[in-house]
């Protein structure tokens, strides 16, 4: 089983800049795909991002193409995800996960097998 710590959340204007990480341990990430999620109050959890486990392939959201960047470093054992531009409505608990399923990553929150507790983003106006 793999656990998942996402970190680097915190506070940040907008038009700030963020960048998360999602460490695995218990096992390395292999040839797993891994999403970015995110959740706001009151709202379901939407997908913004993944990648496949060699980056070849890296589906975005539309509400983040163009702002957001997934990488990953699997050397580290490690998920990132680079938020720039960012607006208040981003503001939201974001979660990384690991789709067991090889292929090409997919973008729905059942589709994921194992997910970190999250990491709150704020963003002021």
């Amino acid at each position: 089983q793999v656990q998942l710590v996402e970190s680097g959340g915190g506070l940040v204007q907008a038009g700030g800049s963020l960048r998360l990480s999602c460490a695995a341990s218990g096992r390395t990430f292999g040839t797993y795909n891994v999403g970015w999620f995110r959740q706001a109050p009151g709202k379901e959890r939407e997908f913004l991002a993944a990648i496949s486990w060699g980056s070849g392939s890296t589906p975005y959201a539309d509400s983040v193409k163009g702002r957001f960047a997934i990488s990953r470093d699997n050397a580290k054992n490690t998920v990132y995800l680079q938020m720039n531009s960012l607006k208040p409505e981003d503001t939201a608990v974001y979660y990384c996960a690991v789709d067991r399923k090889l292929g090409s990553p997919r973008t729905t929150v059942p589709q994921y097998d194992y997910w970190g507790r999250g990491t709150q983003v704020t963003v002021s106006s």
